[in-house]
């Protein structure tokens, strides 16, 4: 028995399957054909969303469909034994500014079981019965490489000025999901503009998400998810709810990843990419599956 449990820890090692997998959200502000004909921000692009195995992005403007296509194709031919694809929500917003949310993953470690893009809300169709801007879009995956099998994340960008409203509907939309597919493990994450100016403490008592103990917010309110020096603001969050997701994370693993820093880029620079860093968290791995899989 001895035996056997070395052999295993030594097949771990030798074969390099003891990697988490890496879950992240990024605004990459304004995100169209402009920065993805930008040979210079595409190759930062490149090198951020590569340390990502799953990662939804935020306020994608093309309206062609042609910056995602060319940043996967990019991101294939930058990583070409880990392959990704995509899913993309449709084009949201009120009138005629308009967004889409794509969570981009690597396919040999994860598949999409199914996806829900979140209605507008019934009313008359104004403004004022709208709770949302841009509705929730939500992906189910089947993680095979990880403990937990199946998660689901529900990615939403809020309207700053509505912001505490929206991240407080968000708890009627995980209860929605939670009745529609019958499951606790879910991530909510995304620029929820939850911190700053943006939210009250008073506001912060009638959000849902924040009351109900059984919601984690693993990126906290003393972060700074913005790339300004100026400005030091927990925008981006990730919240999770859920045991066995609970159970899976990687102590110590969620956090904004600061490209500034770590590429040794200017202000003006990192601003080309976005005026957001992206949040991320690590889910731990399957290693009897890896090593199985790998033999």
């Amino acid at each position: 028995m001895r035996t056997a449990v070395l052999l295993f820890v030594v097949g771990l090692c030798a074969l390099n399957v003891t990697s988490s997998l890496k879950i992240c959200a990024f605004n990459i502000q304004s995100f169209g054909e402009s920065k993805s004909n930008n040979k210079k921000v595409m190759g930062i692009l490149l090198k951020i969303l590569s340390r990502c195995d799953l990662c939804l992005i935020q306020e994608v403007r093309d309206s062609k469909g042609e910056a995602i296509q060319t940043l996967v194709k990019e991101l294939n031919r930058f990583h070409k034994s880990n392959p990704y694809s995509y899913v993309e929500s449709e084009r949201l917003g009120r009138k005629t500014y308009k967004e889409q949310y794509v969570y981009i993953y690597r396919n040999n470690m994860l598949k999409v079981k199914e996806h829900y893009q979140y209605p507008k809300e019934e009313g008359d169709g104004s403004n004022e019965t709208e709770v949302f801007s841009r509705e929730p879009f939500i992906v189910r995956f089947h993680s095979p490489t990880t403990l937990i099998k199946d998660f689901v994340l529900i990615g939403q960008h809020t309207c700053p000025r509505n912001a505490m409203k929206e991240i407080d509907q968000l708890y009627t939309v995980f209860k929605r999901i939670h009745k529609k597919w019958k499951t606790d493990n879910v991530m909510i994450l995304g620029d929820l503009n939850a911190g700053c100016s943006y939210v009250t403490i008073k506001g912060w008592r009638a959000v849902r998400l924040r009351s109900d103990p059984k919601f984690h917010w693993l990126i906290g309110d003393k972060q700074d998810t913005t790339v300004r020096q100026k400005t030091h603001c927990a925008y981006d969050r990730i919240i999770i709810h859920g045991h066995e997701i609970i159970s899976c994370i990687v102590p110590g693993s969620a956090q904004p990843f600061n490209f500034k820093e770590d590429f040794h880029l200017t202000e003006e620079e990192a601003l080309e990419v976005s005026d957001h860093f992206p949040v991320e968290v690590d889910l731990k791995p399957n290693h009897r599956y890896l090593l199985r899989n790998e033999l």
